[in-house]
């Protein structure tokens, strides 16, 4: 197993570009110098979703979620590090190169590679196994071909049988190499309490499940055997690689057809998905008998924006499944349901019918769910008042999930209709569940705060940084709060107020590290000046005052802000700048060419050269400023701990875009003004905090000596105080 290296990574990282790989999963729209759209890791109506190309993150001003192009394929694609800069090289054309592990980098990553390597050698067993074995073609096969399944969907959707054997597929897997702890890990193989192990597969034929990459991540096994005491499915157990409320069967198949239509269809079991595919009908997926999950409802949003959800005929199946389908609802995709005729099921109906049949099927018998609902339970409610009672309040209960009030009103209407209870009556009565479940959400995020363990701070010795969510500062005025994240929160002992005058300070190191503020002379008799940056100036103020970070989230950063300016800096402004001044003295040579083939006099020939070198100087000085603006925070983006690049994009992400009627600020002149007030008002907040310290021990018994000593410093903190407050511009009133 192989790393990539580093030249290789930086190569990737610097063609990436977060728009281009963003859009590939969500719909974006440029909005100012950012893009803006629907967050795919939370459901949501109204766009939050913001990326920033000239900075390379994206962040969520709803959820929090923010990073860079890496961690975003990380989070929504289950990507490892690696994982996601191979992609990154696979779409920018770029080839990987890669350089052996270390013994701690192979254990850290064999897991999970071996688990997924254990799944592919079974998924080839099973097929084999069913294509060439007696038993498979006998039983296996012969039973797939019986339901009507053609050899295509077979090596679609890659079925096959496990013989009715208790050890088949873990004694050739060992045979072949494999290590009986992964084998056990993906639930292959079940290891007895005395220690023996045999298949969990057996005498069944075989679903695989493939995640959204097309990785085989669990199995599926139906019994073919009659006998009750039987269970009629085994699937594999959850594990590093699989989480079954993220998965979705048929998706890897379906997830063209799904977002070329817009459109998801929702079945129940792996054949009604296979049959249907077979019929031609390809944007269909099944939730495999369980409940939908926020996670599975995620996925489908991705590439649809509406859901069809199929039902047979069976009464009893279609209550029970309308109790399952409210998030749908929540996530503001829009619902209807298709009702089969009686004795088919979606895996009957696609056997019997032409793929055009299927589809015109669907668009003549599709209902909106809530009208759908209103039938079913009031006609099992009948006249019975307390039934219909009941009836209604599920009903409304089920309106009061959808987020757009237009679209509540409509519905309201229509329920009232069917009904037969004033529309008024109803509105009162959905305004109490509007609110009960505003209520009920605030208690699952006070309960969900309250349940999260507080993370190790930062291991002075590296770059242990805990995940780190978005405070309230950062939160748009029109989203709920959100709980804070411990890990980010002052720590023991430390003040909000000494909190965010460390984090101000930390931006200013993310957002202007090396921007360039003024020229320091160093030694008055000589006229040689040494540039000034906003890192430089930080460092000499706080170390004038032997003044540093307490919170260790803050301090280390900062110490890898410093190592960043004096290793890796030096060599790539010089390389930088010898590039901008390169391109500077091409563009002043066309220039200049241009301007001296013009008809023109000599007068007007050196203003244009002068007004052209004027230019070229902004443009030079402008590309300058913004590679040594964000040298620090590219450079922290860059590596692969994600809860440090994490921390970094939500440090440096804008709160708000500013309209182009506000006139464009001097940078420099802003910075030399604002920094200079950050700095002060982290000493200021530690000397109050030092004067509240003495004066509290003040407060208690000590001889005449050790108070008047106390006394002297306290005076003279409280002067240096005082001139910190009238410099930050407080009014100071003295008797």
């Amino acid at each position: 197993m192989a790393r990539i290296d580093k030249a290789t990574v930086d190569k990737i990282l610097d063609a990436t570009n977060i728009v281009d790989v963003v859009s590939d999963f969500v719909s974006l729209k440029k909005r100012g110098s950012s893009y803006l759209g629907l967050c795919p890791f939370h459901n949501e109506r109204t766009p939050s979703f913001s990326v920033s190309p000239s900075r390379g993150i994206f962040k969520c001003f709803s959820c929090g979620k923010a990073g860079t192009a890496v961690s975003f394929l990380m989070d929504l694609e289950s990507m490892t590090y690696v994982e996601a800069i191979k992609w990154l090289g696979r779409k920018y054309n770029i080839e990987v190169k890669e350089r052996e592990l270390t013994s701690e980098e192979k254990e850290a990553d064999a897991a999970r590679e071996s688990m997924f390597a254990a799944n592919e050698f079974a998924l080839n067993h099973f097929e084999t196994t069913m294509a060439e074995t007696d038993d498979g073609r006998n039983i296996g096969l012969a039973y797939f071909r019986e339901r009507g399944i053609s050899d295509a969907m077979i090596k679609r959707f890659h079925l096959g049988y496990a013989l009715d054997r208790p050890d088949d597929l873990y004694r050739k897997a060992i045979a072949a190499g494999f290590v009986e702890k992964y084998l056990v890990d993906t639930g292959l193989a079940i290891r007895t309490d005395r220690g023996t192990l045999y298949d969990r597969f057996k005498g069944r034929v075989i679903y695989p499940v493939h995640s959204l990459s097309g990785r085989v991540v669990a199995f599926g096994g139906r019994t073919l055997r009659k006998e009750k005491t039987v269970a009629k499915y085994v699937n594999s157990p959850e594990s590093l690689i699989y989480s079954k409320s993220n998965e979705l069967y048929g998706m890897y198949q379906a997830r063209n057809a799904i977002a070329k239509k817009k459109n998801c269809i929702l079945v129940e079991g792996y054949m009604d998905v296979i049959s249907m595919h077979q019929a031609g009908v390809e944007n269909v997926v099944a939730s495999s008998g369980t409940s939908l999950t926020e996670g599975q409802i995620r996925m489908i949003k991705r590439f649809a924006d509406s859901v069809t959800l199929i039902y047979d005929s069976d009464p009893a199946g279609v209550k029970a499944s309308l109790r399952g389908i409210n998030m749908l609802l929540a996530a503001g995709l829009s619902l209807k349901v298709v009702l089969l005729p009686e004795g088919d099921d979606p895996d009957s109906f696609a056997q019997n019918h032409s793929a055009t049949e299927v589809e015109e099927y669907i668009a003549a018998n599709s209902q909106d769910l809530i009208g759908f609902k209103v039938d079913v339970l009031m006609k099992d409610a009948g006249n019975d008042p307390r039934a219909r009672t009941e009836a209604i309040n599920d009903i409304l209960q089920t309106i009061a999930i959808i987020p757009d009030m237009v679209e509540q009103s409509l519905y309201l209407d229509e329920c009232a209709r069917k009904v037969g209870v004033a529309a008024n009556t109803l509105s009162a009565q959905l305004k109490k569940f509007v609110a009960a479940r505003a209520e009920e959400a605030y208690k699952k995020r006070r309960a969900e705060e309250a349940r999260q363990s507080i993370a190790d701070i930062v291991d002075e010795r590296g770059d242990n940084f805990p995940p780190v969510e978005a405070p309230a500062d950062m939160e748009t005025p029109s989203t709920p709060q959100r709980p804070a994240d411990p890990a980010y929160e002052p720590t023991k002992g430390m003040s909000q107020q000494l909190f965010l005058a460390e984090e101000e300070l930390i931006r200013y190191v993310l957002r202007r590290g090396m921007y360039y503020m003024c020229d320091v002379f160093t030694d008055p008799e000589s006229d040689e000046a040494v540039p000034m940056t906003v890192l430089d100036y930080i460092e000499c103020e706080l170390r004038n005052d032997n003044v540093g970070f307490s919170h260790p989230l803050f301090r280390r950063i900062w110490e890898l802000a410093v190592e960043i300016r004096d290793t890796s800096w030096p060599a790539e402004w010089r390389a930088r700048e010898a590039q901008l001044l390169e391109q500077r003295a091409a563009s002043q040579a066309l220039g200049e060419e241009d301007i001296r083939q013009r008809d023109a006099d000599m007068d007007t020939i050196h203003k244009l050269e002068e007004a052209l070198k004027e230019r070229l100087d902004k443009e030079y000085n402008a590309a300058a400023d913004e590679f040594s603006s964000g040298f620090i925070r590219n450079t922290l983006l860059r590596s692969d701990n994600r809860a440090l690049t994490d921390l970094v994009a939500r440090l440096t992400a804008d709160k708000v875009v500013l309209s182009r009627m506000y006139p464009k600020v001097d940078e420099r002149a802003e910075t030399c003004q604002k920094l200079p007030l950050a700095v002060n008002t982290l000493k200021s907040v530690l000397l109050k905090e030092e004067l509240q310290r003495i004066a509290a021990e003040l407060a208690k018994p000590m001889d005449s000596a050790s108070a008047n000593a106390l006394m002297n410093r306290y005076l003279e903190l409280k002067q240096h105080s005082m001139e910190f407050d009238k410099y930050n511009g407080e009014i100071v009133i003295t008797p």
